[in-house]
């Protein structure tokens, strides 16, 4: 049953990583450091800090490609099964004189190859007939219950499948409807015929190809060609051979119409020519002229049409015996009514029409064959699958336009608004649909070092600015990294494309790269430029086998045919399909510049988003080259072809130990070692078979192609079998019986090294990897005081400088040293920072008494000797010594108390926090503010206005409580607030709101007097008062006085203003007022 989009289940992301500046600095440091994480998932992604930002460094305007043509629904390997059947039967049903039309059932094409794939499961048509179990098929199928569906199923297996499946078995046909596609309803199926359009040589620009050796075959001639050349004249005239098909000659006539040629009277054919093939070069001429033969009594006319290879013959064997045979129907054995007689194309073979099961009604115009070349055609294996070239060549800009203009075409959207989630769906959607062709192109494997790498590159055709030259130089630019020194592949001399030499993808929506691992097993890395994300899906390498198993069990037809199938990159299946099956996959969306690093035997693929360009290379590390050696002897079961040899890049890096980087020579040694041993068990066992003769021979000289294994395919170096006799071939020892069958006396060795030149290779890589080895023991005696002596600093150091100067790796026991000297540089500056501070008397961070004590365990614990312990011991006893004072003084307060400045002032010059010195502070602290209390507060001091006392209340608060102080800021508190409340009356009485009486205020005035606080208010009433008292007297006087009328009038209009400033309450202005009225 086909998928629906919202039937795909996304696989869960991927690991996701993001370096800070310093990590990225070593992009394989890097990448070793999160393979125990990564590798996990098989791939994984990485975002670079966001100011990464290389320049595109490619021409755009001489970039020109020519991309490959990806047909959706024949990458995913169960589809393509699917159209392989599909095409079977419809090959089968045109020889009938039908063209295939697949039925609709339940409102979806009815899928014919999981319909005869579930007939065959129930035990085949007659027991699925017999049982009545066609309903059960049609649950197999997915189809819902209760609709007779299985009814249905039946009559569409009967009219479709089960004519071509006896047809294919060899069994009799029972008589059939030769017109079986009269519904209008079906849907017509057009043959993808995938084996006649591949062509999966690399484009005629591109002569790097190194992922598949493959046979180019010669063109097919052009009508020039025919003009040209007179052989090929010929065979135009005169019909082609059964081998030269495909030079566009005429189609020729399937019967033998002798009647036809009587009534139109033609002339007899001329002496004609029999075209014999001679090892595909030679054609000779054989003539024969024409005898009659019909019943003893008619001629044989023949027609002017190019005569077929039959009738030539015929023509030419007429006194053989065997001619009546000859011209006789295969299956009634008679060679009357002759012109209902069929010529097989493929055979010599002979029908009647009416004779043939089904029977055809008349003579099938163009190519026919027989039922014996049908079932051999039908039965045939597919050719190799792989991707076509497209014919129009692109630039960047135009495959843009192209790739933007289907995707919005497509979506009905604009491309940057199509949810990536959507395009996913789709994707499976049309890779798993039968009956949807949807094609698309991606450049994919353009050649960088050809069109130029999308990375800067230092060359002297360009002029780098200095940004692009700090690109150029970066570990992550990929053209960089396979050459790196941690690098294995920096070791190999050769431009490998694709592997040292980047190469260049632009993909467009929907185009594809299938699932496939990295050549040799390698890493790989993909870096997106820029354009649209591709979506990556990744299977980690411990389930790579499962995932194989689960491909080969689900469409084992694919993989009789192309056993390398998964090497090929032109296979999908779907995430879901493999999950179902146990194989975990993950996934992630690649945006414009991040990494996407796959791991040893990782299978991953993927699609592309839309239009966007990318760059991808191989590189290899020390950890890579155990699943390097597994790789090589995979390949030996497959006998496919190595990219390099595997022992030569081992032998080249162990003839120079010295330029390795010792975390690779000792990886490097472990793999010599392990190859010399089997080199050793080889040699001896071809001495065992009587071979003595040898010779030396640099391999390394020689091209692959001259030193590849006859047998297994394998790039041979050390070693090869050769026959003396049969110069052309060799083989390697683990195939001596394969050679040829000279006798053992012809058969000699090839060497590249004898087997005392070995050993001492591996020796040199022993000492170099062994100097780390010698130099550990030297960290290992001094860190762990094996020998009872601490180093000095300075031999500690010597050890990190020989560590750094001998490219030693980077281990957990040089990170021990490291610690170890970083730890005590920092208990040396410490231990200085402690004498600075007693001598200097500087303001800094203290150490109390007891980070001090763990200081001097800390100092004494490190594996090196410092001579600055003695010093920090000496300030140790010198508080100690001082803490015994200061208890014997905090022992007899109060009469101490005169000593506390001094043994303060001591403390302070220690250089750390000893716990009396807090208490001496504390009482100190007290003394002083208990002090300030008593002066402030205590006759005959002066009076503490409201704010002084408000000051030491948040200073008492601050101080270490204690009786005297609890108490002291207690009454403090009381003073404080009953000043408030008296000052709150007296600005009350002084803003007049009502009239108090002199005697009120004269009491307010006196009890507010004996508070020992200065209050303002109480002060300004007492002025007030004294005003109002004044003025009762002035009035009083007047009274007594007679004045004159303008100076009474005059007093008396100011004297209420200055008394009604006092607040009080006078009955004598009323009676002046009335004077005042009556002066005037």
């Amino acid at each position: 049953m086909e998928a629906g989009p919202e039937d795909f289940v996304p696989p869960p992301e991927c690991p996701v990583f993001e370096p800070t500046w310093a990590e990225f600095q070593d992009p394989l440091g890097y990448i070793a450091k999160i393979r125990p994480i990564a590798e996990k998932s098989g791939i994984c992604k990485i975002r670079p800090p966001a100011d990464w930002q290389p320049p595109f460094a490619v021409e755009v305007d001489n970039f020109r490609f020519t991309p490959r043509i990806q047909r959706l629904n024949e990458l995913e390997a169960q589809t393509r099964v699917k159209l392989n059947y599909l095409d079977q039967i419809a090959k089968f049903w045109e020889i009938q004189g039908s063209s295939l039309k697949i039925p609709n059932v339940e409102r979806r094409i009815l899928d014919l190859h999981s319909l005869s794939k579930i007939v065959v499961e129930e035990g085949g048509y007659e027991a699925i007939s017999k049982d009545r179990r066609w309903a059960r098929v049609a649950q197999r199928l997915n189809y819902p219950a209760g609709k007779n569906i299985g009814s249905l199923l039946r009559c569409h297996y009967e009219r479709i499948i089960y004519p071509y499946e006896m047809y294919q078995s060899g069994a009799n046909l029972v008589q059939c409807n030769t017109r079986p596609f009269d519904s209008e309803k079906d849907k017509e199926y057009k043959p993808h015929s995938i084996p006649l359009r591949q062509s999966v040589q690399p484009s005629k620009f591109n002569s790097y190809g190194r992922r598949a050796k493959r046979l180019h075959p010669d063109p097919e001639p052009t009508e020039e060609d025919i003009e040209k050349n007179p052989e090929l004249k010929k065979l135009q005239i005169y019909g082609a051979g059964p081998k030269m098909m495909g030079l566009g000659l005429m189609a020729k006539e399937k019967c033998l119409r002798k009647k036809a040629s009587q009534d139109k009277g033609g002339p007899e054919c001329p002496p004609t020519a029999v075209v014999k093939e001679e090892m595909g070069i030679d054609l000779k001429l054989e003539t024969s002229f024409p005898k009659t033969f019909m019943d003893g009594k008619e001629e044989l006319f023949h027609s002017m049409e190019p005569c077929t290879k039959m009738t030539m013959r015929l023509r030419r064997n007429h006194s053989n015996a065997q001619f009546i045979d000859s011209y006789a129907c295969r299956l009634c054995a008679r060679g009357d009514e002759d012109d209902k007689l069929l010529l097989c194309d493929g055979c010599d073979d002979n029908y009647h029409i009416f004779c043939l099961l089904p029977p055809l009604p008349e003579i099938p115009k163009g190519v026919w064959r027989c039922p014996k070349c049908v079932m051999a055609e039908c039965k045939r294996p597919p050719e190799a699958f792989g991707f076509e070239q497209a014919t129009r060549e692109y630039t960047l800009q135009s495959f843009g336009e192209m790739a933007d203009t289907f995707k919005s075409d497509y979506f009905n959207m604009p491309v940057h608004m199509v949810p990536t989630e959507l395009v996913e769906r789709e994707f499976w959607r049309l890779v798993n649909s039968i009956e949807e062709d949807v094609t698309v192109e991606y450049g994919a494997d353009i050649h960088s070092k050809e069109f130029g790498s999308g990375f800067p590159i230092n060359d002297s055709k360009k002029h780098l600015s200095h940004e692009e030259e700090e690109y150029a130089a970066s570990g992550w630019n990929l053209n960089v990294m396979p050459v790196l020194e941690q690098s294995v592949l920096c070791h190999i001399n050769a431009d490998i494309s694709g592997m040292k030499v980047p190469w260049l993808y632009v993909g467009m929506v929907f185009s594809a790269f299938c699932w496939h691992i990295e050549d040799h097993w390698s890493y790989s890395i993909n870096y997106l430029h820029w354009g649209e994300p591709k979506t990556w899906y990744g299977v980690p390498s411990f389930a790579a086998e499962h995932l194989e198993e689960v491909m080969k069990k689900l469409t084992p037809e694919l993989f009789d045919s192309q056993p390398d199938l998964l090497h090929q990159l032109v296979t999908l299946m779907n995430p879901n399909t493999l999950m179902s099956h146990g194989v975990p996959v993950v996934r992630t969306n690649q945006c414009a510049g991040e990494f996407v690093i796959t791991f040893p035997r990782a299978y991953h693929s993927g699609f592309n988003q839309g239009y966007n360009f990318a760059e991808a290379v191989n590189f290899c590390t020390a950890d890579w080259l155990p699943a390097g050696r597994q790789c090589i002897e995979h390949y030996r079961r497959l006998r496919r072809y190595c990219v390099f040899s595997h022992e030569e890049l081992i032998c080249k890096m162990a003839a120079s130990p010295e330029k390795l980087d010792l975390n690779l020579a000792a990886a490097v040694h472990k793999e010599m070692f392990i190859m010399v041993q089997e080199e050793r068990r080889l040699r001896k066992a071809l001495l065992e078979k009587g071979i003595t003769e040898a010779e030396r021979e640099a391999f390394e000289l020689l091209p692959d192609d001259e030193r590849q294994c006859a047998k297994c395919k394998t790039t041979c170096f050390l070693s090869a079998l050769a026959c003396y006799d049969c110069p052309d071939g060799l083989v390697c020892l683990s195939h001596i019986d394969d050679l040829c069958k000279c006798p053992r006396s012809k058969q000699y060795l090839r060497y590249r090294y004898t087997l005392d030149e070995l050993p001492a290779m591996l020796h040199k890589l022993k000492i170099r990897a062994e100097s780390f080895d010698t130099w550990a023991g030297k960290v290992r005696v001094a860190l762990e005081l094996e020998d009872g002596r601490k180093r000095s600093l300075e031999e500690l150091r010597a050890l990190e400088s020989e560590a750094r100067e001998r490219h030693f790796p980077h281990s957990e026991l040089l990170q021990q040293l490291k610690n170890c000297l970083s730890e005590a540089e920092k208990c040396i500056s410490q231990a200085l920072g402690l004498v600075s501070i007693q001598e200097q008397r500087v303001d800094l961070p203290r150490l109390t008494l007891e980070e001090l004590q763990a200081f001097i365990e800390q100092m004494s614990s490190l594996p090196c000797a410092m001579h600055q312990i003695g010093d920090v011991k000496s300030v140790l006893e010198r508080a100690e010594a001082f803490r015994v004072e200061a208890q014997k003084a905090l022992a007899e307060l109060p009469a101490s108390l005169p000593l506390l400045p001094g043994l303060l002032e001591r403390a302070q010059q220690l250089g750390i926090e000893v716990p009396e010195a807090k208490q001496l502070r504390r009482q100190m602290q007290q003394c002083y503010w208990l002090d300030e209390v008593r002066r402030t507060l205590v006759p005959p001091a002066q009076r503490g206005t409201l704010a002084v006392m408000r000051r030491l209340l948040a200073l008492g608060a601050n101080v270490a409580p204690s009786p005297a102080v609890d108490k002291a800021r207690t009454e403090l508190q009381e003073l404080l607030n009953i000043a408030e409340r008296w000052e709150e009356k007296a600005h009350l009485c002084l803003e007049a709101r009502q009239k108090h009486p002199p005697a009120m205020l004269e009491a307010i005035i006196h009890e507010a007097e004996n508070i020992p606080v200065h209050l303002p208010n109480i002060l300004a009433l007492k002025d007030a008062l004294a005003k109002a008292r004044a003025w009762i007297a002035d009035v009083d006087e007047i009274q007594v006085r007679t004045v004159a009328v303008f100076y009474w009038g005059t007093l008396v209009i100011s004297l209420p203003f200055s008394v009604s400033d006092g607040g009080q309450a006078i009955e004598k202005p009323q009676i002046q007022e009335g004077k005042v009225d009556y002066c005037h």
